[in-house]
């Protein structure tokens, strides 16, 4: 029955029944750490299955056994999570970087080599070149303008190519939002993969998803996202998801298991209630990016507009944007004409949009990446990758957008006046 409706219709009641909570209406949080047992026999038969001891029978559902493992606040937000993306599982976290550096620690070891899109997040960046070095396992990084037989020929030419297990990608590229081609990166995956070892491709959709791109329909092996954003909405909660097929996502709950860092009940209640309002939220955005970014086009203190909605249709990334999503989105970014002082001076005279870093909430916020987000990426790397100190990244919110548009021509404004 449920399987007839879309997914909006169904953040309100999949995955659970209001008969086995006192017929309440919403689910309660279940602020427990643990959970009892009918008998003896069930406890075994719970843990045999939570521990791989034996395979769960059809139609089984993994029993309550102790809130590190499993909660019902967990299991309800990650069947609805599904949803959106088609997947199989879900594994939900207690923060976005720690979705990533799950993934990255599962399937990555000593001596193995990561294929990366850049720029990506500076809180990745710093992982991949700090922590992840740190260990012995390598990386390459390459940009979205790289072709299909440039990528291979890098790896081939590092002399470890037999050593690629895994391509991590973030699409649209934060914060410049350049797109990487996610059936590309499949195929080069498929390049190195052998019958005894298979490349995975993983995909940081947290910019678009999960209204206005579906990676694992192009390929991808994993999602990964920072619920913080449009997932959870309303800059209230920290965490991060993951979804993918069976095989792997088995993989990734046996680490979060043992790494003890899956989200709690009432981040699980919060982003539960999130989830009701995802889409008139994101469809809101959307609009309301539209219409700024129409604003920010050719506007005389603007040197370069950065928006999936602007992509001139001779531009080889417009045929990725058209296949890969079906919006353009709500995160803008410009460069504004003059230096570091001009950027800042624009930032300090916004009184509506919040000067913060984060992204995808109800209200609308900027930042400077450069010297925020990014400011721990290495300062030729930032000029390899585009991210200048006249750079602005803008999350539009759901505020009326002409109230937005005459926040940021205010501010425009007083960057004039500061250089009379």
């Amino acid at each position: 029955m449920e399987a007839k409706f879309q997914p909006e219709s169904l953040m309100m009641t999949h995955g659970y029944k209001p008969e086995l909570s006192e017929g309440a209406i919403k689910p309660p949080i279940f602020q427990t750490s643990t959970f009892t047992f009918k008998t003896a026999e069930e406890g075994k038969s719970f843990f045999e299955v939570a521990y791989g001891l034996r395979e769960k029978e059809v139609d089984e559902k993994m029993g309550l056994i102790y809130s590190r493992i499993n909660n019902p606040n967990l299991e309800i937000l990650e069947d609805r999570l599904c949803l959106w993306d088609k997947a199989y599982q879900c594994a939900v976290f207690e923060s976005g970087m720690s979705a990533i550096s799950t993934v990255l620690l599962e399937f990555l070891k000593p001596g193995d080599l990561l294929l990366y899109s850049q720029p990506v997040y500076g809180g990745t960046e710093h992982f991949i070149n700090y922590f992840l070095k740190s260990i012995g396992v390598m990386s390459l990084g390459f940009r979205p303008n790289q072709s299909e037989e440039e990528i291979i020929r890098m790896i081939e030419a590092s002399g470890f190519a037999s050593n690629l297990a895994l391509i991590y990608i973030e699409t649209p590229a934060n914060p410049t939002n350049e797109l990487i081609d996610i059936r590309l990166c499949k195929t080069v995956a498929d390049h190195f993969s052998t019958d005894d070892k298979q490349v995975l491709l993983a995909v940081d959709n947290t910019f678009m998803g999960p209204i206005w791109s579906h990676p694992l329909e192009h390929g991808a092996d994993l999602i990964v996202y920072s619920a913080t954003k449009y997932i959870g909405g309303h800059s209230d909660l920290i965490a991060g998801a993951v979804l993918g097929n069976n095989e792997v996502m088995q993989r990734i709950k046996v680490l979060r298991t043992f790494l003890g860092n899956m989200a709690s009940p009432n981040t699980c209640w919060l982003l539960l209630r999130s989830l009701e309002t995802l889409k008139v939220r994101m469809e809101q955005q959307a609009h309301n990016a539209q219409e700024v970014a129409r604003f920010l086009t050719n506007h005389p203190q603007v040197s370069s507009l950065y928006y999936l909605g602007t992509i001139d249709s001779n531009h080889p990334a417009y045929e990725v944007y058209q296949r890969q999503y079906t919006c353009a989105g709500a995160m803008i970014a410009f460069e504004i004409k003059g230096t570091e002082k001009e950027a800042f001076t624009f930032l300090n005279n916004l009184k509506l949009i919040k000067l913060a870093v984060s992204l995808g909430s109800t209200e609308s916020l900027i930042q400077h990446p450069a010297t925020m987000t990014h400011a721990g990426v290495a300062p030729e790397l930032k000029k390899a990758i585009g991210i200048t100190e006249r750079l602005i990244r803008i999350s539009i919110g759901v505020e009326n957008h002409a109230d937005l548009i005459n926040d940021l021509s205010t501010a425009f404004d007083a960057v004039k006046k500061t250089n009379k």
